[in-house]
């Protein structure tokens, strides 16, 4: 039964007791007493901290692991002033708090969950450094410089200056490889706190890496989700934005952001300075080489790196077009051809039904198991929650849901998302009737907990389904699944089971390489040996081996090499972990200490 915070089974409100558990822990930690404070947790517990106590974002699991980080901790820490921002709620014996607190360096908040008086789950996260916070509210800049003065600089002429200057005559702090979504949201973040910074995109404008993919192509989740930091998309912005929509609100972004963007820059080779303490990296830009001295790299380049394009026999004899996803132009010219897209999660989709619209005889080869789920289904039963109006209209915004999401831990995540892909499979039972009588693979993960694991553990193996899974399910996309490419000849695709597809055309929607790649490639295989695996939470499911890890390898947190460090993922990630990523890279600018707790062991790809 559900109750408010005015009338607990207890006697007493949820206030009170998150009150009395803070007080508790607060005196705890003032003492030094590291033992005291994680007697106060459950036998089954987890602490998730964001960058407040440990530099780092790592969930301890249970007291002993909770001890371990405070006796590392608590002296450079000095956390106090805990306190509840808004009143606590409790339901089904669990008290939920919202709280607040103070670090030696900085002002962070959180989440609590509570049962029976201990501490099941705690979320830190550190939301400003005192003395450097945010031009923001009544630290707003005036702007404008009213009166007469005969040495006026204006806006323009200030940012004109600092275009010319920074990267020739004045070096930048911090150099973002990547100027996609997750590249200018940590930009933002970053010239709002005063770090100096270029974001380096091959493309020659902000949003062109949206702009230049085929033109179907759209966010597959809802408008709440996808918010940039700071700018919100408009109240009429449609639920589902199409790319060139996108590509247009990136480009204003970096306007209205003021950032210092390069497009039209190519990154061709990094190398860090161990002497220096500090990257030596080259750029082609107006087809002159500049070499950047920054003291922090960040590669942004979403989830994954390079397109992973298969290598098979044949395919410097086949005939007709083949290229991958990524560079597929659209199904204008392929009206009557015969395509062949290899890959079934959803850019094969999207592109298959774009090819079906323009009267092209599509078949999509199906090699393994996809998990599909209804955009509507996900947005009612997994996200509505969090992200939709009916959300807002309950007091929950972008970054409280995001703070809700992010209090629960990726250990236990699993357990919430089954009850709702059950949900969700029993809603759409027709629809999955149907896909698997066509001869789809459908799975939900390996443990029915859907999307959100397996893209948390793998980054791919899904399709949110605006469509294209029901030309699959009539046949109007024609399939083939459970087989694999054997080769290409002149004007076909050979299976592993013989049969042979006719083509003048091949699209391979075979995803991604990992990020780790791409350090290979623009620093060096050593250094990305050297940072081990990117992504995936060590799960010991398919295409995340263990060992368990508990948080996103190497994501928005240091790395083995010394000033490297990874960001991306979804538009969702990217907006919020932008904020901590910045935090550490503005600490070490100012020369704040930023003791690191439990830095990423290596794992290598398997």
């Amino acid at each position: 039964m559900t109750q408010t915070a005015e009338h607990t089974e207890s006697g007493t409100t949820a206030s009170d007791q998150v009150s009395a558990w803070l007080r508790k822990f607060e005196d705890r930690l003032s003492a030094g007493d590291a033992a005291g404070a994680s007697a106060l947790f459950l036998s089954e517990s987890y602490w998730r901290d964001l960058v407040s106590f440990t530099w780092n974002i790592k969930t301890m699991e249970g007291p002993a692991e909770i001890k371990d980080m405070l006796d590392a901790q608590l002296a450079h820490i000095t956390p106090s002033n805990f306190g509840q921002r808004e009143p606590a709620t409790e339901a089904d014996g669990v008290v939920e708090g919202w709280i607040t607190f103070d670090t030696a360096v900085g002002r962070g908040s959180g989440h609590v969950r509570l049962q029976d008086g201990a501490c099941f789950t705690l979320l830190t996260t550190l939301d400003e450094l005192k003395g450097f916070e945010e031009p923001a509210f009544d630290r707003r800049i005036k702007g404008a410089e009213h009166g007469a003065d005969k040495q006026r600089t204006t806006w323009l002429e200030k940012r004109e200056q600092e275009a010319a200057q920074l990267g020739h005559s004045v070096q930048p702090y911090c150099v973002i490889v990547g100027g996609g979504q997750g590249g200018i949201g940590l930009g933002a973040r970053m010239r709002q706190l005063g770090v100096p910074t270029i974001i380096v995109e091959r493309n020659a404008r902000a949003g062109d890496s949206w702009r230049r993919r085929y033109k179907s192509l759209s966010l597959h989740d809802p408008v709440w989700y996808d918010h940039l930091p700071y700018l919100k998309f408009p109240e009429n912005w449609p639920i589902f934005s199409p790319k060139d929509k996108i590509g247009d609100w990136l480009e204003m972004y970096t306007k209205v952001m003021e950032l210092n963007y390069w497009g039209g820059t190519t990154c061709t080779d990094a190398r860090y300075d161990e002497a220096a303490g500090e990257w030596v990296v080259n750029v082609v830009r107006e087809g002159k080489t500049i070499t950047l001295r920054p003291k922090q790299l960040v590669l942004a380049l979403g989830v994954s790196g390079k397109p992973n394009i298969p290598k098979f026999p044949g395919m410097d004899e086949f005939k007709g077009d083949q290229h991958h996803s990524s560079q597929h132009p659209g199904p204008d010219g392929y009206e009557g051809k015969k395509a062949v897209v290899i890959g079934s999660n959803n850019s094969a989709h999207d592109v298959c039904a774009a090819l079906w619209e323009h009267d092209a005889d599509v078949t999509m080869v199906q090699r393994s198991s996809t998990h599909i789920v209804r955009s509507d289904s996900l947005m009612d039963l997994a996200l509505g929650d969090l992200y939709s109006e009916r959300a807002v209209a309950a007091g929950v915004d972008t970054h409280k849901a995001d703070t809700i999401f992010a209090s629960l831990p990726y250990r236990i995540m699993h357990q919430s998302q089954i009850p709702v892909y059950d949900a969700i499979r029993e809603r759409d039972r027709d629809y999955y009737d149907r896909l698997e009588k066509a001869g789809f693979m459908l799975d939900f993960g390996e443990d029915g907990s859907g999307l959100f694991m397996k893209y948390l553990r793998r980054g791919s193996g899904y399709y949110i389904d605006v469509g294209a899974g029901e030309l699959v399910a009539n046949g109007d996309i024609k399939l083939v699944s459970n087989v694999a490419v054997d080769r290409l000849t002149e004007h076909s695709v050979v299976l592993s089971d013989g049969r042979e597809l006719p083509a003048d055309l091949v699209v391979y929607a075979t995803g991604y390489q990992s990020m780790n790649g791409l350090a290979a490639e623009l620093i060096s295989q050593e250094v990305a040996d050297k940072v081990g695996k990117v992504w995936g939470l060590g799960s010991d499911t398919i295409k995340d081996p263990g060992p368990w890890e508990g948080e996103q390898r190497n994501m928005w947190k240091p790395t083995q090499q010394e000033a490297l460090w990874f960001h991306g993922g979804n538009l969702h990630q990217s907006r919020y972990y932008s904020l901590y990523l910045a935090l550490q890279l503005k600490a070490r600018l100012e020369g704040i200490p930023t003791p690191v707790y439990g830095l990423q062991e290596v794992h290598h790809l398997s």
